[in-house]
């Protein structure tokens, strides 16, 4: 199917339609109607090329809504898909188009979009002619004088077909594509009102190798209708934000740590610089050559006295066998006794020791 396609030239480039020599329109109705756009979606103006008049002489553009309203419409059935018509039902004798498919147009684009699934993904890619030229289409028009209106509405369809076997990859189905000027002359040749064996093999899948087509992934910016934007048609790779930029960061090296702060400069003389210290009252002392001698005091050892002790008997304390002081365990609380040698006897001991 065709859901989208770009038409962004200039309107007077548009008349040339480029890549087809001697393809130029007579005329241009309805032209202030077409605004040329990036992104082209169902229910849009664009231009379409028909011929002028059944003699097939001269070539006629005209801006139509894309989605065909058929000419026996009272109203506008928006539920009614003809934004795409299937070629097989061209081919047989039936069906809706049987009275509109001698209505035949080409519809100009720069290129089409089609969607790839990937799982819950759907990837938009471009598909136009690699030397550039102006797509053209197969189409099929008609026009209608609705109910309330005194204006007719001309509306196009884009025909489809299979998808040859370069793009079975990407969708099931392609526009019918019109690469040469004898098939769009066969397509626009409306002489007959009769469907013939030539226009059978105009709606073939694609196979023209004097004319290939490229495709490549696009932004998925362009699936929301309205948004426009030249990256549109760009390959995704050539995007600021795509493929090609995340390489180009590689090649530089991250910078792993910040700058380091500019500090200035110290200056190293012979002789060594000078210390201070601070007393206990802050003052400041110069040392020069030589470093501070410690001036602590060795620590001696203390006894406090003895509390005393209570009415219990006194406990008996033998003296440690060493020769150096040892500190011995505060003894349990005791209260004062009456009996006073007993504090005196503990007292001249503990002189000893």
């Amino acid at each position: 199917m065709c859901g989208r396609f770009a038409l962004r030239l200039g309107r007077g480039e548009i008349r040339g339609v480029p890549g087809h020599d001697g393809v130029d329109a007579d005329e241009w109705i309805d032209e202030d109607a077409f605004v040329p756009r990036y992104n082209i979606a169902p229910r849009s103006q664009a231009p379409v090329l028909r011929r002028a008049n059944d003699n097939n002489t001269g070539y006629t553009l005209h801006t139509m809504k894309w989605g065909l309203v058929p000419h026996w419409s009272k109203h506008e059935d928006k539920s009614l898909s003809t934004t795409n018509a299937r070629a097989e039902n061209l081919v047989s004798s039936g069906g809706m188009w049987a009275s509109i498919k001698h209505k035949r147009c080409a519809v100009l684009a720069q290129g089409y979009y089609e969607w790839l699934t990937r799982g819950k993904d759907k990837l938009p890619h471009f598909t136009k002619h690699v030397d550039g030229a102006l797509m053209l289409m197969a189409g099929l028009y008609d026009s209608v004088v609705l109910e309330g209106q005194t204006t007719p509405l001309w509306s196009f369809s884009i025909v489809t077909t299979a998808a040859n076997k370069e793009f079975e990859w990407l969708h099931e189905r392609q526009p019918v594509i019109l690469s040469t000027r004898a098939a769009l002359d066969a397509w626009l040749d409306t002489s007959s009102h009769s469907w013939t064996p030539e226009l059978s093999k105009l709606v073939q899948p694609f196979s023209d190798p004097t004319h290939p087509l490229q495709c490549y992934q696009v932004p998925k910016e362009i699936g929301k209708v309205g948004t426009e934007s030249p990256t549109f048609i760009e390959p995704i790779t050539n995007r600021k934000d795509g493929i090609q930029a995340m390489f180009s960061k590689q090649t530089t090296k991250p910078k792993l740590f910040p700058p380091k702060r500019s500090r200035s400069p110290i200056t190293i003389e012979d002789t060594p610089p000078t210390k201070k210290a601070k007393t206990a009252e802050d003052s400041d002392i110069e040392v020069l050559d030589e470093p501070p001698t410690s001036s602590k005091p060795k620590p001696t050892p203390t006894s406090s006295p003895p509390k005393s002790p209570s009415k219990r008997k006194p406990t008996k304390v033998t003296p440690p066998s060493s020769s150096h002081p040892t500190p011995f365990p505060n003894p349990p609380a005791q209260t004062k006794s009456k009996d006073a040698p007993s504090n005196t006897k503990l007292e001249s001991f503990f002189r000893k020791v």
